[in-house]
C-alpha cells in the first residue's frame, strides 16, 4: 500500500485486520477543532486495525492509515472468525495478541497520566527507535499528547 492511504475509515465498519510486514501505520481521529489526533502508531511485525470495532463489527471511531509505504497481509472478519473456530493455534495466538494489546494500552494510559512529555518521548525513543526515524514528527507529537512545537523544543533540549 502506498503511504498516506486510509484503509479503514471513521464512521464505517472495519473490513480487515492487517498484519504489517513492513512500513508504519497509525490510528487517528479528528477532534472537535478538526485537528488529527493520533492514538496509536504501529510498526512491523504486528497486527493493526480499529480492533474493537473490527471484532464487534461496529462503526469505527478512528481511521486506519498507512504512514509510510507498507507491505501488509489482511484478513476479513468472516475469515478471521473461521480461522479462530477451526484452529486451536490461531485461537490461542489471538488471545495472546489481545492480552499483549491490553497490557500495552494500560501502560500507555498510565504513561500519559504520569510521565512528563520529555519522559514519554524518551521512552518511545528507547522502546521504538524505528518509529522516531520513520514517522513524521507531527504524528509522534500527537501520539505523545503534545504540540509539535513542544516536541521540537524537547528534541532541541536533548541535543544540547
Amino acid at each position: 500500500m502506498p503511504k498516506n492511504r486510509i484503509l479503514e475509515e471513521e464512521g464505517k465498519i472495519p473490513q480487515h485486520l492487517y498484519y504489517i510486514i513492513s512500513g508504519f501505520m497509525r490510528l487517528f481521529y479528528y477532534n472537535d477543532n478538526g485537528d488529527e489526533v493520533t492514538t496509536h502508531l504501529n510498526c512491523p511485525h504486528g497486527f493493526f486495525t480499529a480492533f474493537s470495532d473490527f471484532i464487534n463489527q461496529t462503526k469505527a471511531s478512528v481511521n486506519v492509515e498507512t504512514v509510510t509505504e507498507c507491505q501488509l497481509l489482511r484478513i476479513t472478519k468472516p475469515d478471521y472468525d473461521k480461522l479462530i473456530s477451526i484452529s486451536t493455534f490461531w485461537k490461542d495466538y489471538g488471545m495472546q495478541i489481545l492480552q499483549e494489546s491490553v497490557i500495552y494500552n494500560e501502560e500507555r494510559s498510565k504513561d500519559l497520566a504520569t510521565l512528563s512529555a520529555e519522559q514519554r518521548y524518551l521512552k518511545l525513543m528507547k522502546s521504538y527507535p524505528n518509529i522516531i526515524q520513520n514517522v513524521p514528527l507531527q504524528y509522534i507529537a500527537s501520539f505523545l499528547g503534545i504540540k509539535p512545537e513542544s516536541l521540537s523544543r524537547i528534541r532541541r533540549n536533548l541535543i544540547n
